[in-house]
């Protein structure tokens, strides 16, 4: 891929006297791309995002963070969004935003213009001079939020940040984050929710006891787990279509999964069904399980985990 690579991790292991949070992974993270990082409670994700922020120390292997070991001038390029959100909870919103956009550098000017000018996208300027304590909790995660891209950072690491959000300010974030990686902005997100990856993810990693368990584009890992099998939509008895073993009708019975005999590729179907009179096709695809499917099956179900 010819990408340029904001984030290496390369053979990096971490663990606690006995257990091996991260196991020798290995991933990168492009320019302008959302990259979901998946797995379990207790896979190595939340130690994996700590070693890239450099508030752990990796036992083995090497991070590089926009090109080389993460320095202070490099942190104040990347914006993180903990899972514990962190607010200082008696200080006015603007004023807190100007606050910790100095701490990365930008001036009070550029801020104070900026942050609000984000307020409002996220329809709270009208609380800029609010005390976060007296925010909603889906308020204060919006404001964090804000806090984590103020500062325009080439790197971004979210860690669940649409967790406990209503689908509309789901949608908004989500956005905003999309317009962040059209700019040029790297995204890591990790994320239990699987939707959402599919909807906003580029490439992803899922992990499970440290180890890569998954690694590559969203349809690349979705097509690697694709069973023998097409859905289509139309009209006719596909019972009778010669290849298929078996017809699987879905809700409303507006789509059939036809599941193939061994031997019979998709691509024999579709050139059977184009020939056929007695079939009217409206689409056609592989019958793709979805994100969701594979993380179950992947984990295992397994809920051992530390």
């Amino acid at each position: 891929m010819n990408a340029e690579t904001v984030l290496s991790v390369r053979n990096v292991s971490k663990a606690y006297g006995n257990h091996v949070a991260v196991d020798d992974l290995s991933f990168e993270v492009y320019r302008g791309e959302v990259f979901a990082f998946l797995g379990p409670n207790g896979a190595g994700k939340t130690t994996t995002m700590r070693m890239i922020l450099d508030i752990l120390k990796p036992d083995r292997g090497q991070i590089a963070v926009l090109g080389g070991p993460l320095a202070e001038e490099t942190k104040n390029r990347i914006g993180y969004m903990p899972e514990e959100r962190g607010l200082y909870r008696n200080v006015p919103v603007l004023d807190l935003l100007i606050y910790l956009a100095s701490l990365k550098g930008m001036s009070e000017a550029a801020a104070r213009k900026r942050g609000a000018d984000l307020l409002e996208r996220v329809e709270l300027g009208e609380y800029r001079a609010k005390k976060v304590s007296e925010l909603s909790k889906g308020m204060q995660q919006k404001v964090q939020f804000i806090a984590t891209i103020l500062h325009q950072p080439a790197l971004i690491i979210g860690d669940e940040p649409f967790s406990g959000l209503d689908p509309v300010n789901t949608q908004v974030l989500k956005d905003m984050m999309l317009e962040l990686a059209a700019n040029g902005t790297a995204v890591l997100m990790s994320t239990h929710q699987m939707y959402q990856v599919e909807e906003t993810g580029d490439r992803l990693l899922m992990i499970d006891h440290g180890r890569c368990m998954l690694y590559g584009t969203v349809t690349e890992v979705r097509n690697r787990f694709a069973r023998n099998a097409v859905v289509v939509e139309g009209e006719g008895d596909w019972a009778t279509v010669p290849g298929v073993s078996r017809v699987e009708t879905g809700e409303g019975n507006r789509s059939f999964t036809l599941y193939l005999a061994e031997g019979v590729g998709p691509d024999d179907i579709m050139q059977t069904l184009a020939a056929s009179p007695e079939h009217h096709i409206r689409s056609f695809s592989l019958a793709v399980p979805s994100l969701n499917d594979i993380f179950i099956q992947v984990a295992g179900g397994n809920n051992n985990h530390a």
